[in-house]
């Protein structure tokens, strides 16, 4: 079966269980944290998937790892550990995200700039965005990038806002080009 199909169900119910114990913000601060640390750390991963290591000795690593995170995450990860299915997490994490931010009406956008953004521009972008969007909020991720020149690129979710002056002026090529 696909990977983002068994992380979708996994991530459903996980988020089913967040809903019931009122642990919706902290699941989801956890799980980009798990996600973080496998993502920086393919060895973990690798060990982990590891057939030869066996089955005590990972799930000692894990819980040693994230000692931290709440108890249900750690039963998740042992559960995907049980189920040789521990290489979803990342999946697993951004479906829970994207479950959690359509039950709050959020939406997560990347925003491409030549400088950083101050937090009235920030705040401006988010509140005419969402309103296209259709959602109540987004929450917005500033990333620079120099080839952008000027204005700004908004990516939300597959969708792509191109007001940067290099956009413009590649659209000005393609009809100058035609």
């Amino acid at each position: 079966m696909n990977k983002q199909v068994v992380a979708k169900r996994y991530a459903s119910a996980l988020f089913e269980i967040a809903k019931e114990q009122q642990l919706l913000d902290q699941l989801e601060q956890e799980l980009r944290v798990v996600k973080q640390v496998f993502a920086q750390n393919e060895a973990l991963l690798s060990v982990l998937n590891h057939p030869k290591i066996a089955l005590a000795k990972k799930k000692a690593l894990v819980q040693e790892a994230f000692a931290n995170i709440s108890t249900v995450l750690q039963h998740t990860l042992m559960l995907l550990l049980d189920r040789h299915r521990i290489d979803i997490v990342s999946d697993l994490a951004d479906a829970f995200i994207a479950l959690a931010n359509e039950a709050r009406g959020v939406a997560e956008a990347i925003v491409y700039s030549a400088r950083p953004l101050t937090e009235d521009e920030t705040n401006a972008l988010a509140d005419v965005f969402a309103k296209k969007v259709g959602v109540d909020a987004l929450r917005i991720t500033n990333i620079i990038d120099k080839d952008v020149i000027g204005g700004v690129k908004v990516r939300i979710g597959n969708r792509i806002f191109d007001g940067s002056v290099s956009g413009k002026l590649a659209r000005l090529q393609r009809q100058l080009t035609r």
